[in-house]
């Protein structure tokens, strides 16, 4: 995460949200200097449309329905015959989810009001199923209709508070409506970093360098306002990212949130844990998947005697704020844990560690481990060894 400008003093309550599911990070200035607490909220893809819209950025026309009734009237006022219906849940892969009810996907083509009102009766009340849900699913509570775009190319534009450049950055590419963290492995030239002077501001020349690298010359003018409205929005909200993704010629979707927007929190699609931690102002994350049983399978073989775990952030860093203090808690935590910044170093180091355990092993004696004076290395912790 992003460090935050000295003004981003304290109490933490500003969210971003990548096309309405995705919880990235948070900040805003608070008259509380000696504290900053960081509030996660999640929310409706609607909410992400209402705020571009509201800054001055084109989104298409929608509307949010509770009801099949609803649905009906809004997709008769859209007057098209090229729509989408979205399942307001909060998870990602919603197009490919399925309904309890028996529905395939949660993100529909429909080309009539009535089309429209069917499928919605399908949707409203019913538990769907995604990647990220787990096999219990979330309550659909609401669909947004809007009118269906047809870009022909799609960029990725957003800017973020990136310790690295000690201040905000024009992030960029020409591969846009993807994963940006999967661009930004496997082809980390297609995207263009440009550092904003936060006491000067942006310039009109940094914006065209931008333009220019991701080939829409031909369009500067609006994407050059686009990209002022996106920093004007950034700094009122005290925003550490806003992202939008795609970055289409006729379509644009993206989002970011800020504190009045708790109002919008849709308790029905959390977790119960989370939502008595943050009661007590913690921060309590629900990690599904495999993870938990890859370790048991892992750790099951009797010949394995060290794990190497790598944390990779994508494009952005995984330390944080606190690191100094999260390595001396893992230093005097008793586990057998050894944090390193480099793969490289993890790497050899593991292999270490593992024919250290082999040879304790085989003379019949247990391994104790211990940090010298100021536990582990480095000062970002990406990569940890857990000794078996």
């Amino acid at each position: 995460m992003a460090t935050l400008l000295p003004r981003s003093l304290a109490l933490a309550e500003n969210l971003i949200v990548k096309n309405g599911n995705k919880l990235l990070a948070a900040s805003a200035a608070s008259s509380i200097p000696s504290k900053q607490q960081v509030r996660h909220l999640n929310v409706h893809e609607y909410v992400s449309y209402t705020l571009l819209r509201d800054a001055g950025i084109p989104v298409p026309k929608f509307n949010i329905a509770k009801t099949k009734e609803d649905v009906v009237k809004f997709a008769t006022e859209l007057q098209s015959k090229d729509m989408v219906l979205k399942a307001q849940v909060l998870a990602g892969g919603r197009g490919r989810g399925t309904f309890k009810s028996g529905l395939k996907g949660g993100v529909r083509m429909v080309d009539t009001p009535e089309l429209a009102g069917e499928l919605a009766s399908k949707m409203l009340g019913q538990l769907l199923v995604t990647k990220q849900t787990g096999e219990g699913g979330r309550i659909c509570n609401m669909v947004m209709v809007t009118e269906r775009k047809f870009p022909r190319r799609e960029f990725y534009v957003a800017i973020m508070m990136e310790r690295s450049f000690n201040g905000p950055v024009i992030i960029a590419s020409s591969q846009g409506g993807v994963n940006i963290e999967d661009v930004a492995a496997e082809n980390p030239e297609a995207i263009t970093y440009e550092p904003i002077d936060i006491i000067k501001g942006m310039s009109d020349e940094q914006i065209c360098r931008v333009v220019k690298k991701i080939g829409l010359q031909d369009q500067a003018e609006s994407v050059m306002d686009m990209i002022k409205k996106m920093y004007e929005l950034f700094l009122k909200k005290d925003a550490l990212l806003i992202e939008i993704n795609p970055y289409a010629e006729d379509a644009i979707t993206g989002n970011c949130i800020q504190k009045e927007l708790f109002d919008y929190r849709d308790i029905t699609q959390e977790d119960p844990k989370e939502i008595e931690a943050a009661k007590f102002n913690l921060n309590y994350i629900v990690l599904d998947g495999n993870f938990n049983e890859a370790f048991k399978i892992i750790l099951s073989d009797p010949k394995v005697s060290a794990i190497l775990v790598n944390i990779f952030g994508g494009i952005m860093r995984c330390d944080g704020t606190k690191v100094i203090e999260a390595r001396k808690l893992i230093a005097e935590s008793g586990l057998r844990i050894v944090p390193r910044d480099d793969l490289d170093e993890a790497a050899a180091l593991v292999v270490q560690l593992s024919e250290i355990v082999a040879l304790a092993k085989k003379a019949g004696v247990e391994v104790a481990m211990s940090y010298k004076k100021g536990g582990g290395r480095g000062g970002g912790g990406g990569k940890g060894l857990c000794p078996g």
